[in-house]
């Protein structure tokens, strides 16, 4: 087991050392301050990078279109139908709007 210090680890991450120290600090990143300097376990930041690969991707599964029927689980949700467009959300809100704008002013000096 190599331990490294924080420019080794840094050199080997190809990360600048202030990162290397900012991630470790947060525990993002494997390693220990038993003292005054960092200190990692390069087998510990060989792990970490793995666990930066991105996943595997899986082939796309093409599978018969059906039409299933979703239950809510909740009894008094209301089904709704599909997305409403922007311009009625719109035109919904200018309605609202106007309301708010429509309203009288009261004046708040008195005579």
């Amino acid at each position: 087991m190599r331990t490294l210090n924080l420019i080794e680890a840094a050199a080997f991450l190809r990360m600048h050392p202030e990162e290397v120290r900012r991630r470790a600090k947060l525990g993002e990143l494997p390693g220990a301050k038993p003292g005054k300097s960092w200190v990692f376990i390069e087998v510990d930041l060989a792990d970490y990078l793995r666990s930066l690969y991105s996943s595997p991707r899986q082939a796309l599964q093409v599978t018969p279109q059906r039409k299933e029927q979703q239950t809510c689980h909740f009894s008094d949700a209301v089904a709704r139908g599909g997305s409403i467009s922007p311009r009625q959300q719109e035109s919904g809100l200018d309605v609202l709007l106007e309301q708010v704008l429509n309203r009288k002013r009261r004046n708040s000096m008195t005579n």
